[in-house]
């Protein structure tokens, strides 16, 4: 979890933060969690990854300058194959009934990105935070 969540989001910054400064403009756009905000048992260490990309990617907005912008979208349960990753039988089964039950499309995710890079190049949306309404 540490090398893609974190990790991986340092590594994009990495790469696209000397083009963006090149060519003077730019948008980064990370993906948090609600878990960021909210840390459940058996989750302790993903919220930590996801609130780590929000911390860093509020530094790197206060760092980037005027120019750039960085949004992070922080969504709920999503309907995907995340539980496929979970190795304990019982944690994956939960998560898996907890999608199936409310979990919100994908689309809902990638609408609220469009939003952030629809707005006017000298306004930032810091962070974006959905969820199913049946999601506690």
């Amino acid at each position: 979890m540490v090398d893609i969540n974190l990790k991986g989001v340092l590594y994009g910054i990495a790469a696209a933060l000397p083009v963006f400064r090149q060519q003077g403009y730019g948008h980064f756009i990370h993906t948090a969690s609600t878990a960021a905000h909210k840390t459940s048992p058996t989750m302790a260490v993903y919220s930590a990854t996801k609130f780590a990309v929000q911390a860093l990617s509020e530094g790197l907005r206060q760092e980037a300058g005027e120019k750039l912008r960085v949004t992070v979208i922080s969504p709920g349960f999503v309907n995907t194959n995340f539980a496929d990753g979970v190795s304990d039988p019982e944690v994956r089964s939960q998560l898996e009934q907890r999608r199936d039950q409310l979990a919100m499309p994908a689309a809902a995710v990638a609408r609220a990105m469009v939003y952030a890079i629809e707005q006017p190049q000298d306004v930032d949306v810091g962070e974006i935070m959905l969820r199913p309404t049946a999601q506690d």
